[in-house]
């Protein structure tokens, strides 16, 4: 796999693309209008700065040069006719994600592979959707990718085996260690053991047991770990907390009208907009 198509330039899918590009393949970093492409622009250059500041032999060039292999599209057809894999890191609705397989099942090449990195999602529910279900499967990366260098894969019981062994080789070869996963499970590895602990941060905050800022407390001085839930959730970003939070049971979606009232609509999204349960400003 060499032409690698992102569908999705937010937080995690310009990680994807930035360090497929920094990896050597020719990356086209798709999204949905030229604004959204402006921005994924800023995001890239910023990443080029992580890297070369974190990332061990990025500083002699290497993190300027992924940037010369990304080429922006906000036309499917055009961002695809090459792909070998197309990634998608589109919003975790499924129906936007069936709808945007639907049309890119019609434009890509029969050779493409399609993965979606969804977080809760299952392949199976997508899969009809794609119009070459033996050739999808999830490909989930973790966010920081740079450090967080997992890839979990896993497919449904109609992914071909040769499919899903050449998007192992393909993680491999972007710095990854591939997560094989041998069933179907929402939340794949990561999940299954994250969003519990993040549901159980948001049930705390919402019942008024405790601020963000100790519950992080607890959570680091008690365990050692370097951040606490709601740093998580900044990172991670709000308005994906968001998602998954309002598909999710009561006490869930009681915390994604949090989210929604005191801090996305009023512009505090996590780390990417500088502010959101902490500042990141100045």
């Amino acid at each position: 796999m060499d032409n690698i198509t992102v569908l999705g330039t937010g937080v995690l899918g310009s990680q994807i693309a930035f360090q497929t590009a920094y990896s050597g393949h020719p990356v086209v970093a798709y999204d949905v209008n030229d604004d959204a492409l402006a921005a994924a622009k800023t995001r890239f250059e910023k990443l080029a700065a992580t890297y070369a500041k974190h990332v061990e032999g990025a500083a002699d060039g290497k993190a300027d040069a992924a940037l010369g292999r990304i080429r922006y599209s906000s036309d499917l057809a055009d961002a695809v006719k090459d792909a070998d894999l197309v990634i998608e890191a589109v919003p975790e609705k499924l129906e936007l994600k069936r709808d945007v397989y639907t049309k890119l099942g019609e434009v890509a090449p029969a050779k493409t592979v399609f993965a979606t990195n969804s977080s809760t999602l299952l392949p199976s529910a997508i899969a009809e959707f794609t119009g070459r279900p033996e050739r999808f499967l999830a490909l989930h990366f973790a966010n920081e990718i740079w450090v967080h260098n997992t890839a979990e894969v896993m497919g449904h019981p109609g992914t071909d085996p040769k499919v899903y062994d050449e998007v192992v080789a393909f993680a491999k070869s972007i710095g990854m260690v591939p997560i094989q996963l041998h069933k179907e499970r929402s939340g794949y590895v990561l999940n299954s053991l994250l969003v519990p602990f993040l549901d159980a941060a948001g049930d705390l905050l919402v019942e008024g047991i405790a601020t963000p800022e100790d519950i992080d407390n607890v959570w680091r001085i008690g365990t050692g770990a370097p951040a606490g839930p709601f740093q998580i959730f900044d990172v991670v970003g709000l308005t994906t907390a968001y998602n998954i939070s309002s598909a999710g049971g009561p006490k869930q979606q009681a915390f994604a009208k949090l989210l929604k009232e005191q801090y996305i609509d009023k512009g505090k999204l996590g780390v990417a907009t500088g502010e959101g349960f902490y500042s990141y400003k100045g």
